[in-house]
Parts: C-alpha cells; structure tokens; sequence
C-alpha cells in the first residue's frame, strides 16, 4: 500500500473510530492529560501497525484490539509511577444554562463515576466493559479479545455485576 494511501485509509477509519480511541484511553487513565498521552500513544500504535492489518477483521475490531493493547500495556509500565498518585485537581466545565445544568452535572457525575468504578475492574474485564459500552455485538467483542462468544457472555455477566458491586459501593460511599 502507499503511503498516500496509507494516509486516507487511517484518517477515514480515524473518522469513523476515533471515539473508541478516547474511550478506551479515558478508561485507562486518572487525569485528561493522561487520556491525551494515551490517546496519541493509541494512534501512534495505530499508524505503525496499519501496513500489517490483514483485513482479517473489520477496521472497528482492528482500531479497538489496537487501543486496547496499547492502554493495557501503558498502564503496565506506568503503573509503579501512578501508584499513590491522584489528581489534585480535574478541571470539569459546567453548563449553567437553565434548569437542564443540574441534570447534565448528575449525568457527568455518573459518567465519572462509571470511568472510576471500571478503572478499578482488571484489565480484561474493563476492556470487555468498554466494547460493552460501544455497543459491540457478542461476536465483535470475540473478535477483538480474541475469545468464544459464549466466553464474552460469561465474562460480561461477572463483569457486570462487579461493576454494579463498585459503583453501589461507591455511591453508598459517598
């Protein structure tokens, strides 16, 4: 394949599956400069790899098994750095239109709650979540993780209720 080529081919599947790429990147991190060092590591993985992609498989599986291996291996090595480490500060922007701001602040609380509660899941479990999330099919997730779908379904109900487990816990917490 060219390079121009190349080119096209990884911005209209960047186009089409970028999003996954700030999930996954956002699951694995603490802080939005972490989401964005991965997320450039998760492309830059993505861009290497793109002239051994086999067609195999379709470029959402590709993109995903991509973005989960690099996260998985980022947060290996970072892990001994980012131990003990929290944020001291997560800048959030609030919305102060009208009466709909108290929802949308409830809604992103949710949402951060979520991303902390899979965070805490092992790394097989928060990358099943996640192509949960997307709205995967049991087969795509097969795909990506390179497991039996009837596997996907096992691991996903235990993966379920553990998060469900986390995030009551949390709120119970709070």
């Amino acid at each position: 394949m060219l390079n121009e080529d190349q080119k096209t081919l990884f911005m209209q599947w960047l186009d089409e599956h970028g999003s996954a790429v700030m999930k996954v990147a956002r699951a694995y991190t603490r802080t939005s400069e972490e989401t964005q060092d991965l997320a450039q590591e998760i492309l830059l993985q993505a861009w290497k790899s793109l002239p051994r992609f086999e067609q195999k498989s379709s470029a959402a599986t590709w993109f995903y098994r991509v973005a989960l291996q690099t996260a998985m291996n980022w947060q290996r090595k970072e892990k001994p750095r980012r131990k003990n480490q929290e944020p001291l500060l997560e800048v959030h922007t609030v919305i102060t239109e009208g009466a709909d701001s108290a929802e949308a602040a409830q809604q992103r609380d949710t949402v951060e709650q979520l991303y902390r509660a899979i965070r805490q899941l092992p790394q097989a479990d928060a990358a099943l979540v996640l192509l949960y999330l997307d709205e995967l099919s049991y087969r795509e997730m097969s795909d990506v993780l390179g497991i039996s779908e009837s596997n996907v379904g096992v691991k996903l109900n235990r993966a379920k209720q553990k998060l469900n487990e986390l995030m009551k816990g949390e709120t119970d917490g709070s």
